[in-house]
């Protein structure tokens, strides 16, 4: 298909026009530490900071340890599905789905959630509540940029994986504006002084792209995940001549008309879903995570429903999200070696291998609740969450994917979703007995 056919066939993702954000009451979009490349692949991605953490981990330095469950190697992480090719989602199981509600109580309309218990996947048990909902995904979009990333390097390189990992290793990436505004921190490795130094990323922070790949989802930063997004961009216009001179980036960002570079982020963003058999109409990252980012390149809106993320999530799990390699990368990429947060800081997890990423976002009213505070919204208060638990890590006896997100006004989200997390691995646990 030519990148003009392309285009016209996307027109229906683009809005006719694109509005400023609007100011009022408070809106935060929050993303925060969500997942973590595992700790032995330093030397293999050029990630520096898998570095400091594995010397924190083995008590060599100062610094937080991880749970047993997130000291796995890189070649401990296995795709569960990849012998299965003809896998797809089983029917809905009535008993599991009853009981995934009864946790939700009274608040169960507010949710969606979709279960998959691959333990036994010749017996696969899928649960499924208010699956097909739409809902802005937050920081969770970022598996949907990754997915786009992956596979604009396989169309560079398809039959080259030895490629692939020098473009990500080699590639030196230096922030520019579209990094603005971002006030979440992420981890610099100071190996001369044994040290983490943690704060926001600046313009003319320089890293390999493998290293802003990890800090988009490790560390979630919406800057790390913009800089990502505009290097995507730059892969799919300039193809094999990628990477090129900060002089062609400026030219191509000045000189291409506002719409054109529109239609080419939402074809960037977009069609490596559908070639990879997702719905856009249901599962899509529209836009750049920074204001600045959105001002210098239109987009379109963001939206996810709970079966698609799920359908995703299975694609990956066979080996089929781009290809086997570009899978396994993803999987490795949110392997959570950092402190666990949200769903994922469940104490029931914590000899479990977490493959999670989650996203918030909320906006309060103060005249109607002064109280009103973070993942306590009380306009809207979305919070996503994705995972895949395997429990307990390296041998597991249980292995399940998740996909929750939730809009309950006035509550604290992160403490809901730990709380679910907590008794939905109850009952797995149960099941299994």
């Amino acid at each position: 298909m030519t990148y003009a056919r392309g285009m016209q066939r996307l027109k229906r993702f683009l809005p006719s026009r694109i509005t400023p954000l609007i100011a009022g009451g408070l809106l935060a979009l929050t993303a925060t530490t969500a997942a973590g490349y595992p700790l032995d692949a330093a030397e293999e991605t050029g990630i520096e900071r898998l570095e400091g953490y594995r010397l924190a981990n083995e008590g060599q330095i100062a610094g937080n340890r991880v749970p047993p469950g997130a000291l796995l190697g890189r070649e401990q992480i296995h795709l569960r599905l990849a012998d299965r090719p003809d896998f797809e989602l089983p029917p809905v199981d009535r008993e599991l789905t009853r009981r995934i509600v009864d946790l939700l109580g009274a608040e169960a309309s507010h949710y969606s959630v979709s279960v998959l218990d691959i333990s036994d996947p010749a017996n696969p048990v899928y649960a499924d509540h208010n699956g097909t909902a739409r809902r802005n995904p937050g920081s969770v979009g970022k598996v949907m940029l990754a997915t786009a990333l992956l596979q604009a390097i396989a169309d560079l390189h398809p039959d080259d994986i030895e490629a692939r990992q020098r473009l990500l290793r080699e590639t030196q990436v230096t922030a520019d504006e579209f990094i603005q505004w971002d006030s979440h921190t992420v981890p610099f490795w100071r190996p001369e002084e044994q040290r983490f130094v943690r704060r926001p990323l600046r313009v003319g922070d320089s890293a390999n792209l493998w290293t802003w790949f990890d800090w988009a989802l490790s560390a979630s930063s919406n800057a790390a995940a913009s800089a990502v997004m505009k290097e995507l961009i730059l892969i799919r216009h300039f193809g094999e001549d990628y990477p090129v001179s900060p002089e062609r980036e400026q030219e191509l960002f000045r000189d291409m008309p506002w719409q054109e570079r529109s239609d080419l982020l939402v074809d960037s963003l977009l069609t490596p879903l559908e070639r990879n058999g997702l719905d856009p109409e249901k599962l899509r990252q529209g836009s750049f995570f920074t204001s600045e980012g959105k001002r210098r390149v239109g987009g379109t809106n963001s939206i996810g429903s709970t079966r698609e993320l799920m359908r995703l999530l299975v694609k990956m799990e066979k080996g089929e999200l781009v290809d086997n390699w570009s899978s396994r990368e993803l999987k490795r990429l949110l392997y959570m070696t950092q402190r666990r947060i949200r769903y994922a800081s469940s104490p029931a997890l914590n000899e479990a291998a977490v493959f999670f990423k989650s996203g918030s976002l909320y906006k309060c009213d103060r005249e109607k609740n002064p109280n009103c505070g973070k993942y306590r919204g009380n306009v809207y208060n979305l919070m996503n969450s994705v995972a895949i638990v395997e429990w307990p890590a390296g041998d597991p006896e249980l292995v399940y994917l998740v996909t929750l997100t939730s809009n309950v006004l006035n509550v604290n989200s992160a403490v809901a979703h730990q709380t679910f997390a907590t008794r939905l691995h109850r009952i797995m646990q149960a099941r299994h007995q």
